[in-house]
């Protein structure tokens, strides 16, 4: 875990890196909308500072109404890219890689933050209408708008201008957002996908808004600095035998990723479900052994997330191939320095910055 890896021209001294959580606290004002605050200067500069090789910023939304809470962070503007900027320096300052997740919320957006009940929000509270590939809700929230072919060529171009942004603002990373039941999933899933055009029913016109919107993001990146892509492997549908629906599982995800790497995608974020509100196993390794089948049938850089916590578990991920990275999510939100502590209980070195070093 503590190997350097490479993707394309950009090597990481560590493959611990911070996944992206949504953290709520943008500003939410109409002049103000999108923009990250000193709040993140601080949350993400101390998990650079504690070892992480990369620092991911949240789901950011590449429209408006892609964001899944009012709450949440935009690169819909060039006004933004002076504000990112801000955050990509302190990133680097604490040693790590910067970068972002580039993200539309789909049928799942404007809903208000999670500690005062996550409920969907109306426009008088900041909230817009919801749009997705069928007029389908997620449960408990609105009818989403079905929408437009001239729509998808919309957001698609807005995951293109998204990445301009990111590069401007000197992000070295840039992660395509298809899982959770995000916009990008819910056409992937013939859960939520019941269209009969272009966009709709054989998988490959399902993986055509994922596929074209990577191809948006690689036109404005550096080719020499790596594109992800973060998926669901599984819906959890088929894991449930009560259950006969049609959804999304590891076998299309296996596609997809072979599709996206023709595309120009360097490593896969293996995540699951969010689609639907369905029981989901308790396993340590639930998520985690997905990566692994994921990783063996494609043979591309994989990385692993969810329910990582304690540094053996992390290594013995990356020891036995199952994974390349592992993006550390909540245990990180407990403990910045995670990525340096786990080294030192490894016996590997830590990354401590100059700042820190002369002293511990």
């Amino acid at each position: 875990m503590f190997d350097p890896i490479r993707l394309r021209g950009l090597t990481f001294p560590n493959r611990v890196w911070m996944s992206p959580m949504c953290t709520y606290s943008a500003d939410a004002a109409d002049d103000r909308a999108g923009r990250p605050t000193d709040f993140h200067l601080a949350h993400y500069g101390s998990r650079a500072a504690g070892g992480a090789s990369m620092v991911m910023v949240e789901a950011t939304g590449v429209v408006p109404e892609g964001r899944i809470w009012p709450y949440d962070l935009g690169i819909w503007s060039d006004d933004h890219v002076a504000d990112f900027a801000r955050v990509v320096d302190a990133i680097e300052a604490g040693g790590s890689v910067p970068a972002i997740q580039l993200a539309h919320a789909g049928r799942k957006a404007s809903v208000d933050r999670p500690w005062v009940g996550g409920l969907p929000v109306d426009v008088e509270n900041f909230g817009w209408q919801a749009v997705g590939p069928s007029a389908l809700a997620f449960p408990d929230h609105p009818v989403p708008t079905e929408m437009t072919v001239e729509d998808i060529g919309g957001v698609i171009d807005a995951f293109g201008q998204a990445a301009r942004r990111a590069r401007d603002a000197g992000f070295k990373v840039a992660e395509v957002h298809a899982a959770h039941g995000y916009l990008l999933h819910s056409f992937l899933s013939p859960l939520t996908n019941q269209r009969t055009d272009q966009y709709g029913g054989s998988l490959e016109n399902r993986m055509r808004i994922v596929l074209d919107a990577i191809d948006a993001v690689r036109a404005q990146w550096d080719d020499n600095l790596p594109v992800l892509l973060r998926v669901s492997t599984t819906d959890w549908i088929d894991e449930n035998p009560d259950d006969s629906r049609p959804s999304w599982t590891i076998e299309q995800t296996i596609e997809l990723a072979a599709r996206a790497r023709e595309h120009g995608v360097d490593l896969v974020d293996a995540s699951s479900g969010g689609n639907d509100v369905v029981p989901i196993p308790h396993d340590v390794d639930y998520q985690t052994r997905y990566a692994r089948k994921l990783r063996s049938a494609t043979g591309m850089p994989v990385a692993a997330v969810g329910r990582i916590s304690r540094a053996h578990v992390a290594e013995a991920l990356v020891e036995d191939g199952s994974a390349d990275t592992v993006f550390i999510g909540r245990a990180m939100l407990r403990d910045p320095s995670w990525a340096n502590n786990a080294a030192d209980s490894l016996g590997a070195s830590p990354r401590y910055i100059e700042q820190y070093e002369y002293a511990l």
